[in-house]
């Protein structure tokens, strides 16, 4: 979705923890920046990947285990976590879990 005059969403309604897996929406997206509302239910895993472009997590509800390179980053509603490009990074629910990922060039 994109919009030049702006808009406001609230996440809180938005949200949805499928019953195993992931819930992903995008909010925004430009030409250099892509807003994502991911909903990852309890015990779902995202292997470590790396993006092309930096990003940050916010996390918005629930718990879990956040890995950036080789460190362990516990997630509660909060926690913001900046990656540049290229960090190899994973991420894995404890309980339902739902994060804002910002993706920048």
């Amino acid at each position: 979705m994109t919009s030049k005059e702006g808009y406001s969403k609230n996440l809180n309604e938005i949200m949805q923890f499928p019953e195993e897996g992931i819930f992903s929406t995008v909010l925004a997206k430009s030409d250099n920046s892509n807003y994502t509302l991911m909903c990852l239910s309890s015990g779902t895993d995202i292997e470590t990947h790396t993006s092309t472009r930096s990003g940050t997590v916010y996390v918005l509800k629930g718990t879990g285990t956040f890995r950036l390179y080789d460190e362990d980053i516990q997630l509660e509603p909060g926690v913001f976590i900046y990656m540049p490009a290229n960090a190899p990074h994973s991420i894995r629910a404890h309980e339902d879990l739902a994060v804002l990922i910002s993706l920048t060039d």
